[in-house]
């Protein structure tokens, strides 16, 4: 780079969504992504005299923005968080998480097992379980499995030595490990939908309009859990999220809900009337797995203040 402007603001198309992705890996939360981005760009244009070009462009904006995540995730306490023994974290024990839309993927995969890798490792349950890690095993885990640096290179951007980078992915895999035996198996959402999943998708919608939770519990998976965030609750098996969606789908409102997609999940939009609205509020956003033609996972966001990220509506 030359430091002229125009150069710059070349630099930050070219880049902006891959590195948001990053930052969204990193920290778990679409607002703070958004934030982090803004954050690099204003880091790297007052640094940009220093740019002498012994790395790419885009390894050096990839340092800014690792680092920028890193000071975040030192400082806050809040990521201190942790599953109890034998559970699973979940959005219920990690408020800060976020879902992110599939139209803003940073996403031209030039080949199958590229695309597949792309899908685990933005899902929830693998935002989810990344957490767990400290900060530093987090960054390299990104850095050498998702996006497939050299150890060296990744070395080089955390200021540390290759036996450092490779003791510390070699930690983050067995905290993994020990919790998903399965790896990938565990946290993969399916492929794509199929007939029968956009069936069940439509029943899904259909039972909450029509105030019928017993339709929805019928396509329930006996282990399925659901969780509500920021910090509401969670729920597993059957039965505890049967009494769950009896209470929520029944005596809010009425409800009316809008399919998407986030995280290479299907997702609804769920938008609430009150007894004293005129109109349908934005109220949910819930994140579904499905396996066997039944629901086993719903991961629901309470925060209405996403729903302009995902292109939907401000009411209904």
């Amino acid at each position: 780079m030359n430091g002229d402007e125009p150069d710059f603001d070349d630099l930050t198309r070219r880049y902006r969504g891959e590195l948001h992705v990053h930052c969204y890996r990193m920290l778990g939360s679409y607002d703070e992504a958004e934030d982090h981005v803004q954050e690099v760009f204003l880091r790297a244009w007052r640094s940009r005299e220093n740019f002498q070009g012994r790395s790419s462009a885009r390894t050096w904006l990839y340092r800014i923005a690792t680092n920028a995540c890193l000071d975040t995730l030192r400082r806050d306490a809040r990521r201190a968080t942790r599953a109890p023994s034998g559970t699973e974290p979940s959005v219920a024990v990690m408020p800060w998480l976020q879902p992110y839309p599939d139209a803003e993927l940073a996403a031209d995969q030039p080949d199958p097992e590229t695309t597949a890798v792309s899908r685990e490792t933005i899902s929830l349950a693998f935002l989810a379980a990344i957490q767990l890690l400290p900060p530093r095993q987090r960054a390299v885990l990104i850095l050498r499995d998702v996006l497939t640096w050299p150890a060296t290179e990744v070395a080089a951007l955390i200021e540390t030595t290759v036996p450092a980078v490779n003791s510390a992915l070699q930690r983050a895999h067995a905290t993994l490990n020990r919790r998903w035996p399965r790896g990938r198996l565990d946290w993969a959402p399916a492929i794509e939908p199929d007939p029968e999943q956009s069936r069940l998708l439509q029943r899904y919608i259909a039972a909450h309009e029509q105030a019928d939770p017993e339709a929805l519990i019928a396509v329930l998976h006996e282990d399925v859990r659901l969780s509500i965030s920021p910090a509401i609750g969670q729920w597993a098996g059957r039965e505890q999220v049967a009494r769950a969606l009896r209470a929520g789908m029944t005596t809010l409102g009425r409800w009316r809900l809008l399919p998407t997609t986030a995280n290479g999940q299907p997702a609804l939009a769920g938008y609430l009337r009150r007894p004293t609205d005129e109109a349908f509020h934005p109220f949910v956003l819930s994140v579904l797995h499905i396996e066997y033609g039944q629901l086993t996972e719903i991961t629901a966001f309470e925060q209405p203040s996403l729903f302009p990220a995902f292109g939907l509506p401000t009411s209904l």
